[in-house]
C-alpha cells in the first residue's frame, strides 16, 4: 500500500483538525526521501504551522527544510498571480493589472477561483517537475481540515459547470481528471480514536468515493500500545506487598486499566472504519513525549517498517 502511494506524484492528506494530520503530512514527504526521491509539501494553512515546525518563515516558494525536501505554503490567490505573470505579456501591464479595483473585485467575488488555483499550482507543480527532474518526485499536500477539503475538491466539477468551455472551465476538467488519476494522485485520510473523527471520516469517506475520489488509505493515528491486557491487571493488583505499597499498586492498575481501555477503544474504532469503508487502514503508533521534527522522524521511521514488510514477503515469494 504505501509502495503504491509514494508512486503517486501527488499526495493529498486531509482529516478533521487536532488529528495530526500535518505531522502525518510531513513524515509521509520525509518517507519518500529516505527513498532518495524528492519531496515537497504544501501546507494549505496561511499560519503555516510546518514552517514553524522546521524553523523556517512561511513563503509561497518552496524553502529546503532537510535533505531531498522542501516546503512551502499554498495560498490560492498567491497561485492566481502566478498563473497571470505566465499568461499576462510584460511586467507594466501586470502591475496595472494587481492594482486595479476590478481585479480586486474580481478576486473577492468569483466564487472558488482562488480554491481552483490552489489546485492548479499542485498539479501544474506535479506536471513541471517530470520535465525538469530527473529524479523520482513527490508532492505532499497538508490539506485543510475534511469540511474545507471536500469543497476544495469538489470545486473543479464547480467550476467546469460554471466557467463551461473558457479557459478557466478547461483548467478545471483538467485538474478534475487528474484529481482522478490513481496512477498519479492519491487522496489519504487521518483520524484517531475519538468518536467525531471517526464519523468524520467514514462521512468524508463515503462523499469521496461518490466523487469518485476514493481514498487510497486511511492512517489511524495515535494507536496506544497494547503490551498487556486484564490478566497482567489483575496480577498486578493481587501482588503482595507491604499496606503502605497497596494504594501505589492499586493507582498503577487504574492507570494500566484506563490505557487498556483506550487501546480497546482504538482497535473497536479501525474495526468500525474498515467495515463500513472498506478502506485500507494503517495503524500509526502513539508516540508520548515526542513532538516537531522528532516525531515526525519517528513516524516516518514506522512508516518505513510498515514499507519494508510490505516488500519482504513478495521478495521472499519470489526467491
Amino acid at each position: 500500500m504505501l509502495n503504491e502511494i509514494l508512486a503517486r506524484r501527488v499526495v493529498i492528506v486531509l482529516g478533521k483538525g487536532g488529528v495530526g494530520k500535518s505531522t502525518l503530512s510531513a513524515a509521509i514527504a520525509k518517507l519518500a526521501t529516505l527513498s532518495d526521491a524528492h519531496a515537497l509539501i504544501m501546507e494549505c494553512d496561511t499560519r503555516a504551522p510546518l514552517a514553524a515546525t522546521f524553523g523556517v518563515a512561511s513563503s509561497f516558494v518552496p524553502t529546503p527544510v532537510a535533505h531531498n525536501l522542501a516546503l512551502m505554503t499554498l495560498d490560492g490567490r498567491a497561485a492566481l498571480e502566478e498563473y497571470l505573470r505566465l499568461v499576462v505579456p510584460g511586467r507594466m501591464l501586470l502591475k496595472a493589472v494587481f492594482a486595479s479595483r476590478l481585479y480586486q473585485f474580481f478576486v473577492q467575488a468569483a466564487p472558488g477561483l482562488r480554491e481552483l488555483m490552489m489546485l492548479g499550482k499542485i498539479f501544474y507543480d506535479a506536471g513541471r517537475d517530470d520535465a525538469k527532474a530527473p529524479a523520482r518526485s513527490i508532492i505532499v499536500v497538508d490539506a485543510p481540515a475534511s469540511g474545507q477539503a471536500l469543497s476544495l475538491l469538489k470545486m473543479p466539477a464547480a467550476a467546469r459547470s460554471t466557467f463551461g468551455e473558457s479557459v478557466v472551465g478547461k483548467e478545471a476538467r483538467n485538474i478534475s481528471r487528474m484529481l482522478r488519476d490513481r496512477r498519479n494522485c492519491a487522496i489519504i485520510q487521518v483520524t484517531t480514536a475519538d468518536s467525531l473523527s471517526i464519523s468524520e471520516t467514514i462521512e468524508t469517506h463515503a462523499q469521496l468515493s461518490s466523487l469518485h475520489l476514493a481514498p487510497a488509505a486511511v492512517l489511524f493515528n495515535r494507536v496506544p500500545p497494547f503490551d498487556f491486557d486484564a490478566g497482567d491487571i489483575s496480577a498486578l493488583t493481587n501482588r503482595r506487598a507491604p499496606h503502605s505499597r497497596k494504594k501505589d499498586l492499586e493507582h498503577l492498575a487504574d492507570l494500566a486499566k484506563s490505557e487498556l481501555n483506550r487501546a480497546s477503544d482504538a482497535h473497536k474504532a479501525i474495526a468500525k472504519i474498515r467495515a463500513e469503508s472498506a478502506a485500507s487502514v494503517l495503524e500509526i503508533a502513539e508516540h508520548g513525549g515526542l513532538s516537531g521534527i522528532a516525531l515526525i522522524d519517528r513516524i516516518a521511521a514506522d512508516l518505513a517498517r510498515y514499507r519494508e514488510a510490505e516488500v519482504t514477503p513478495r521478495t521472499a515469494h519470489r526467491r
